[in-house]
């Protein structure tokens, strides 16, 4: 084993390279404290030092004694935990010279590993958007709830922010902005009912300060969803306590969560008081820019108590949702129940027991917590809630959430050797996904996944087109998820019905944002904070959410054969979405084809064309491409569905013989701009446009990811330059494979010449900023296809961290990016994996990163479940059921439960 063996003192870190565990070194570094850099920035020195020699973990000689970390250190009366730090700089294993010492080197470093692959830690107490991105991080839910990972003794601040949202809990208000009526229908902050603290000798309680709070380490176990928190505390007066409390949601019964509140008087003996609350007075303050709009959406109705047991019942303002929060507070140091005492509070409802305590002694205080919505099929009624609480336990809860957790990591879990970083990171994102969505596959919720998840309150909790990065996961292995999650956009397929008529269209128009009722919650204008006036808002334009929302219906019927799904709800959804398409089409007898104006493509930087009155674009190159992909697939469906199911779904949607003779006629018609190398306009005129000169920005700028608002700040408009937020023209080719893109394009009557596919990837990289992180993930697979392993690779691996180390600038302090989380999981089997689910068999070639060694996942294949281990030179795949499969340009014929095993060149 190559190792680096260090110490950390106040005035330079000493590094000592040994290739060989056990023998001398063959290299010394004694590298100088930065005085005037942070712990962290002088860490990265350490990076720079050991640049291209080859180690695979490191010994802490000098790690301070924590009960939560043995490798911290001091430095100038600061503290770092070295280990979680040079993890994430160097991808290895940091054990201290103590595990070592009791382990041995390789079971220390074994166990750490082990560690470090399934949690999610941070160390110390942070400020503003930063503490609060790494409250959205920690998140624990069930997908009925979300309860943001903020410190049990937090109220909302400027740095932190005890957030609890229910899926489809949303409220509407109207606000009076510069004479302007702006409504906004937002997902709820609901009640905060995690409160917990501690008072001293009947003291004032003890609230978050950077004075008291000695150590903060915050701890989330992703293998069992349980986050663990320990605070060192000192106050004022001297005395020293240790608090240790845990937070877990129940996977089962979806409307319960526990806490477990543990205090360990350190110095001290004397009277200790526990404070919970259920506060009512909470209201949206989650993203700043958003405070100017009214966001007070709760009115408390009742409250109610009984000896250690405190409800708080309550309506939403507009949309009138009933809801009612309990807690039972226990503990088996306070056994007498009339120790506990309830106080009412004019929004809210306290309860405290105080007992006498002894140095060095842990008392335990569990708190289980209920929460009941109309919205969904649960009973909000005082008495339902108290039989919940009466079920619940903190010890059940941890059961029910690892049962749950154990089952679903056997199934969805993807595993990598050679590479913490990336293998602790994609289960973070795999977590999240199901902390998302998990209660919604009941079939009791009518809601479905957010762009920025339960972790937040950006974006308004709205759906968006995000759902096409995101389904195709669940559809690969939890498919009922995914259908229910379709069954919310079906069900709003009436209202989409209403927004295309009421601008003048047919069939469906589903909205860019949708909330409760799927009517359109994009504002149609916004004010600008320079000009104090109102200027158009055109987000709304972005009708390829239809389209997205159609994929992801095509996506899970290829994935399940689900038959049923698509005669009584597919499609149903796929014609009344084309009925839109077709009704948006105009035929041009010029040039003999169909154009489709006044849309939005995904890049959102171009939301009309410079000094016109009209919104929109003109025959933006994904939107067409994808109207063609659909009225083709819909052809291709129908032969496969008896005749009479297709009538009944036509019917349904009003999907007459004439819109049927159209699919043909338009999609092979439909325009687009492609010039002699091939380049495809992004839209009709694109390469009229002005470029930027890029260079000159970032000198100016540094960051120019968007590049609107610096354009905007500079009195100038992106509409009228080449230049793109994200992927826009080449988004086909991620949702397909190049084949079928191209013979799209050739149904569309235009031929491309050869390298087209590198022209247009070299081209639009040059004038895309990223502003989006799921650009990213699109471009990652672009630069894969076109054999640019090396930029497909630092693409990927910015998307996959892009939460953790929060690249945007504060974005995932108001939630996680979903979108970006679950297509890291797509790419990582799909590209990197190399297994192609989009034809009939599964197609594997794999593209595996240099470091990594072996890559092992599941697939969910029509009724097949697969087992795939993928190496350098060797592809072994097992399948429940016989099954036909595709490795490389060959077809094998798989037996039930025998392993196959395939070399390949990589």
């Amino acid at each position: 084993m190559k190792l680096i063996r260090l110490r950390i003192e106040n005035d330079a870190m000493d590094i000592a390279y040994h290739p060989v565990s056990g023998q001398a070194a063959t290299a010394h570094y004694l590298i100088a404290y930065n005085s005037d850099q942070t712990i962290g920035e002088n860490l990265e020195n350490i990076k720079v030092r050991l640049a291209g020699l080859q180690f695979d973990a490191a010994i802490l000689e000098n790690g301070l004694s924590y009960p939560f970390s043995d490798t911290i250190v001091g430095v100038n009366y600061d503290r770092i935990d070295v280990g979680l730090a040079l993890t994430n700089l160097l991808n290895i294993p940091v054990v201290s010279q103590a595990a070592v010492d009791q382990l041995g080197l390789a079971a220390a470093v074994k166990a750490k590993s082990a560690y470090l692959k399934w949690h999610l830690d941070y160390y110390g107490q942070y400020h503003g958007v930063r503490n609060n991105g790494q409250e959205a991080m920690l998140t624990i839910g069930n997908g009925y709830f979300g309860l943001r990972g903020a410190f049990l003794e937090s109220h909302a601040d400027k740095d932190n922010y005890p957030g609890t949202y229910v899926a489809g809990v949303y409220d509407q208000t109207t606000t009076t902005v510069h004479d302007h009526q702006v409504k906004n229908e937002d997902l709820v902050n609901l009640p905060n009912a995690q409160f917990m603290t501690f008072g001293i000798d009947h003291q004032t309680p003890f609230t978050l300060n950077e004075h008291d709070l000695q150590d903060a380490y915050r701890s989330l176990d992703l293998k069992t969803g349980l986050l663990t928190t320990t605070k060192l505390i000192q106050l004022a007066s001297g005395h020293q306590l240790r608090i240790r409390s845990q937070k877990v949601a129940n996977m089962r019964d979806w409307h319960r969560y526990s806490i477990r509140y543990q205090v360990t008087p350190l110095n001290f003996a004397g009277s200790l008081q526990i404070y919970t609350e259920i506060d009512g007075s909470v209201v949206n303050s989650n993203v700043s820019r958003y405070n100017v709009f009214d966001q007070h959406h709760l009115k408390t109705m009742g409250i109610e108590t009984a000896a250690n047991t405190v409800y708080l019942s309550g309506q939403t303002k507009s949309s009138h949702i009933n809801y009612t929060i309990g807690a039972k507070l226990t503990s088996p140091d306070v056994p007498a129940i009339e120790n506990f005492n309830s106080t009412q509070q004019p929004q809210g409802v306290q309860q405290t027991v105080s007992l006498a305590v002894e140095a060095g002694k842990t008392y335990t205080f569990d708190k289980n917590v209920v929460i009941e919505t109309s919205n969904d099929h649960s009973d909000p009624q005082l008495t339902h809630v108290q039989a919940e609480l009466d079920q619940s336990s903190f010890d059940n809860t941890v059961t029910t959430s690892k049962d749950y957790w154990e089952a679903t990591w056997r199934a969805t879990d993807i595993k990598i050797r050679g590479d913490i970083t990336s293998q602790r990171l994609l289960r973070v994102n795999i977590y999240h996904s199901f902390v998302s969505a998990a209660a919604i596959e009941s079939g009791q919720l009518d809601a479905s996944v957010g762009a920025r998840g339960l972790h937040g309150e950006a974006y308004r909790g709205h759906v968006f087109w995000d759902e096409m990065f995101i389904l195709p996961f669940y559809t690969l292995h939890r498919p009922e998820l995914a259908k229910q999650l379709l069954a919310y956009r079906y069900r709003r397929l009436p209202m989409a019905r209403k927004n295309a008529e009421a601008e003048g269209y047919a069939g469906a128009m589903y909205p860019w944002q949708s909330a409760s009722k799927g009517d359109e919650q994009s504002q149609f204008t916004h004010l600008n904070p320079i000009t104090k006036t109102w200027d158009p808002d055109n987000s709304r334009l972005q009708r390829h959410v239809s389209l997205d929302i159609a994929y992801n219906v095509w996506f899970y019927y290829h994935v399940t054969q689900d038959r049923d799904f698509l005669t009584h709800y597919g499609m149903e959804m796929l014609l009344s979405i084309a009925a839109f398409w077709i009704s948006k089409a105009d035929y041009d007898q010029a040039n003999g084809r169909y154009n489709i104006s006044g849309v939005m493509g995904p890049d959102e930087f171009h939301e009309n064309y410079p000094n016109s009155t009209t919104a929109g674009l003109k025959n933006n190159a994904y939107t067409n491409i994808m109207v063609a992909w659909l009225f083709d697939t819909i052809t291709t469906l129908r032969a496969q569905m008896p005749q009479a199911a297709f009538q009944a779904a036509a019917q349904a949607a009003q999907f007459d013989s004439t819109a049927e003779q159209a699919l043909t006629t338009i999609s092979h018609q439909l325009t687009l701009e492609i010039n002699r190398r091939g380049i495809i306009a992004q839209f009709e005129g694109y390469f009229n446009l002005p470029t930027l000169d890029f260079q000159a920005y970032r000198q100016k700028y540094g960051d120019i990811a968007r590049m609107d608002r610096i354009l905007k700040a500079e009195s100038k408009t992106p509409d009228a330059y080449q230049v793109a937020k994200q992927a826009d023209a080449l988004m086909a080719f991620y949702n397909f494979d190049v084949t079928t893109v191209q013979k799209i394009i050739e149904k569309m009557g235009y031929q491309l010449p050869k390298e087209y596919l590198t022209h247009n990837i070299q081209y639009y990289l040059a004038r895309t900023t990223h502003g989006s992180t799921l650009s990213r993930i699109v471009y990652a697979v672009l630069n894969q296809l076109d054999d640019n392993d090396d930029d497909a690779w630092k693409l990927f691996s910015e998307a996959l961290a892009s939460d953790y180390y929060d690249i945007q600038g504060g974005t995932t302090a108001e939630g996680i990016h979903l979108g970006v989380m679950c297509a890291t999981l797509n790419l990582t089997t799909r590209n990197f994996g190399g297994v192609n689910p989009l034809g009939a068999h599964l197609q594997v070639s794999p593209r595996l990163p240099e470091h990594w060694q072996t890559l092992k996942f599941k697939h969910l294949f029509r009724g097949v479940h697969y087992v795939f281990v993928i190496d350098h030179q060797r592809v072994t795949v097992t399948a429940d059921q016989p099954s036909t499969i595709m490795i490389g340009k060959q077809h094998y014929q798989l037996q039930a439960k025998k392993p196959l095993s395939v070399t390949y060149t990589d």
